[in-house]
């Protein structure tokens, strides 16, 4: 996937959150070892959100790429950043998946 489709997927969630009352806090937040597509918040909550973008549902939906070793990562990411932020609040792994349209398909709130 090109650059400029992850960026036009990443917008798509993130205008949809902003629809569903989130503020967008970060996007694109990484370091050497590990990154974060969307950082959002709502009601005192921060949302760690991994954007997967699927042109078809041929090998399933973006989802369904959501394993246990992204979510370890997704983890990890998210620790690091409340670790650097000193961030002591609420948080949550999320993820969103946006179909070829940009429209996002699906949401999970909570992982």
């Amino acid at each position: 996937m090109s650059t400029k489709i992850g960026n036009q997927a990443e917008n798509a969630a993130a205008a949809f959150l902003q629809e569903k009352g989130y503020k967008i806090v970060d996007r694109n937040w990484r370091t050497r070892v590990c990154e974060i597509d969307v950082i959002a918040k709502k009601n005192h909550t921060i949302f760690f959100i991994e954007v997967k973008y699927r042109s078809s549902q041929r090998q399933g939906g973006g989802l369904d790429y959501i394993t246990p070793k992204k979510l370890q990562q997704m983890s990890f990411a998210a620790e690091n950043w409340v670790q650097e932020h000193a961030y002591s609040g609420d948080y949550q792994l999320s993820a969103i998946a946006v179909s070829r349209d940009f429209i996002v398909t699906d949401h999970i709130v909570d992982l």
